[in-house]
């Protein structure tokens, strides 16, 4: 595999926005981690409370516990606020009204960089990719175009939301077509308490003798040996300017 380069870290804020709870955990976790230990703010955003995710569970009964496990993922990694756009699980669907819910939180938290999940159809082989994942990171990198033109959902610019088009870049983490990386060798115990921290929904998942700081590990040491670091994390990266 390709060689990575690494990512850029000459910024102050980044918005995280991801369809549900957990997805922030299977690797970028660690990497939110490394970044809020250097004075960053890395705001997350859950287009919805997966309360679909638990198949012996009730979706109303499933919400809030599932709220409450990305809240406690969230303090792993010193992440101090997390959004809840409560939207429906399992049935998103790209398009206007996505990018409008997104454009709004790029507008009020005003980010330098916007993180989301891999959103290429598959995970780099047969294995295909979730049809929310995919209708959020499309909605985000649009939402991120939305946000910094005055022209487009101007309602918002009524409600105490001004234009925001500094958004450098967009970062898909997890994707095959990945070509930069984040070294997490000294924050990936913080980011393997975060993915813990899903126990209930790990429990519902039914992998018996899944081990997540092993799963972890074995990803994150491929992604190390790309970059030239004992650990890593990769991203697919965005730029959001013209010419770049």
């Amino acid at each position: 595999m390709a060689e990575l380069e690494h990512l850029r870290e000459d910024w102050d804020r980044a918005l995280a926005v991801v369809a549900h709870p957990d997805d922030m955990e299977y690797g970028a976790g660690a990497a939110v981690a490394r970044w809020n230990g250097q004075g960053k703010t890395v705001v997350y955003c859950m287009v919805t409370s997966g309360e679909a995710g638990i198949d012996g569970m009730e979706p109303e009964t499933c919400r809030p516990l599932r709220e409450q496990e990305q809240l406690e993922a969230c303090a792993a990694v010193g992440v101090e606020t997390c959004d809840f756009l409560r939207q429906p699980d399992g049935i998103l669907e790209y398009g206007v009204p996505l990018r409008r819910l997104i454009a709004a939180e790029v507008r009020r938290h005003r980010p330098d960089i916007v993180i989301t999940g891999n959103f290429r159809e598959t995970y780099g082989g047969r294995n295909l990719n979730q049809a929310d994942h995919i209708a959020v990171g499309r909605a985000t990198v649009d939402a991120v175009r939305d946000a910094g033109n005055r022209w487009i959902f101007p309602e918002q610019l009524t409600e105490g939301l001004e234009t925001w088009g500094g958004v450098r870049e967009v970062w898909a983490g997890g994707s095959p077509e990945a070509t930069h990386g984040v070294d997490i060798t000294d924050s990936f115990d913080a980011g393997v308490a975060s993915l813990v921290a899903h126990r209930a929904y790990i429990e519902g998942l039914g992998w018996q003798d899944w081990d997540p700081e092993e799963w972890l590990e074995s990803m994150a040491r491929q992604e190390g040996r790309r970059l030239g670091v004992p650990l890593a994390a990769s991203f697919e990266v965005f730029p959001m300017g013209w010419g770049e």
